[in-house]
């Protein structure tokens, strides 16, 4: 197992070294652009959406971009849909993160009718994160939290820096975060969140060692979203699956000396975008259409900036496209 880790390490090292020799100086240095592609499968299994905001941001200069989901809910929890949509992600031309969704394994079936949410998040491990680079032609060498031993399952997590800003995406479905309220089916989200809180930890730890200007983190469900009344069952009381990551992030946020983005697919009363909400140093976007281009500019006190909206943002105009804390 030792020897196994060490060559993958290395392997990643020199990966990354290549990748870093080749990169555009200014991303490195100056102001860059990335593309965050909504949940294109929210509603609809139509593909064409997805392909689209590919090649319209596969038209732009950008350092690399992160796609929410790869299915609809309504399809199925095939090999055949799994494999065919990472051929789609693999036709990009940018470096293409995914972050997966809810959608994409939560309410998977068996043909029995029972759960097969783990088997199948499991399945898109293998499919989708086997190695250690993003999708698209400009591969972009990733940390994935799989490489320690301990949460060798978690190869969805994956971290990347460029210039001064770490990026990383962490497992966070709709749906309450997958907390199941039957009794006794909460294994997968005890785990994970065991796992998430130490992914966050390394993720802000190492920011913070290296002095670095801010964090992205990139999500399906709104970690940050206050749960309502309406949300209250039973004896009034209802488990809020997000509120030990929403706890965590917050102090952490508030112990981190530069900026804290989360990217989410939960846009308030279903706009495509929200624009950047801020709370003191910790900001929140929410985007649940289209595609969006962010740029960073070091020499800006606001640091990230909305450059692009989706069509549907620019025709609604229903909401300002940043908000300055």
């Amino acid at each position: 197992m030792k020897v196994l880790f060490t060559a993958r390490l290395a392997h990643w090292l020199l990966a990354a070294s290549a990748s870093l020799l080749a990169w555009p100086a200014a991303a490195q240095s100056d102001a860059f652009s990335f593309g965050v592609i909504a949940h294109s499968f929210k509603g609809t299994p139509d593909e064409s959406i997805l392909r689209d905001a590919i090649a319209e941001s596969d038209a732009d200069n950008l350092a690399f971009v992160v796609a929410n989901g790869i299915k609809a809910s309504v399809e199925p929890c095939s090999d055949a849909v799994y494999l065919r949509r990472k051929t789609v992600l693999n036709s990009a031309q940018n470096g293409l993160v995914v972050s997966l969704a809810g959608s994409d394994w939560t309410d998977c079936k068996n043909r029995h009718g029972k759960s097969a949410a783990m088997e199948r998040l499991n399945r898109i491990r293998e499919l989708f994160f086997s190695d250690d680079f993003s999708f698209g032609s400009s591969r972009i060498p990733l940390v994935r939290q799989s490489m320690a031993a301990k949460f060798h399952s978690y190869a969805e997590n994956a971290r990347w820096e460029i210039g001064n800003i770490m990026f990383a995406t962490v497992d966070l479905p709709t749906g309450n975060n997958h907390y199941r309220p039957e009794a006794g089916r909460n294994s997968e989200f005890e785990d994970r969140l065991i796992a998430n809180r130490d992914w966050l930890q390394r993720i802000f730890t190492i920011a913070a060692h290296k002095k670095m200007a801010a964090i992205v983190l990139f999500c399906d469900g709104n970690p940050l979203s206050q749960p309502g009344v309406a949300q209250k069952f039973d004896m009034g009381v209802k488990r809020d699956g997000f509120a030990e990551v929403r706890q965590f992030i917050n102090a952490m946020s508030a112990k981190f000396p530069g900026k804290v983005l989360v990217v989410h697919g939960q846009a308030a009363n279903r706009p495509a975008i929200e624009g950047i909400r801020w709370r003191n140093n910790l900001g929140n976007l929410g985007i649940s259409a289209g595609w969006v281009k962010l740029t960073v500019t070091p020499a800006s006190p606001g640091l990230f900036s909305i450059t692009s909206q989706p069509t549907e943002a620019k025709k609604s105009r229903a909401q300002p496209t940043a908000l300055q804390p």
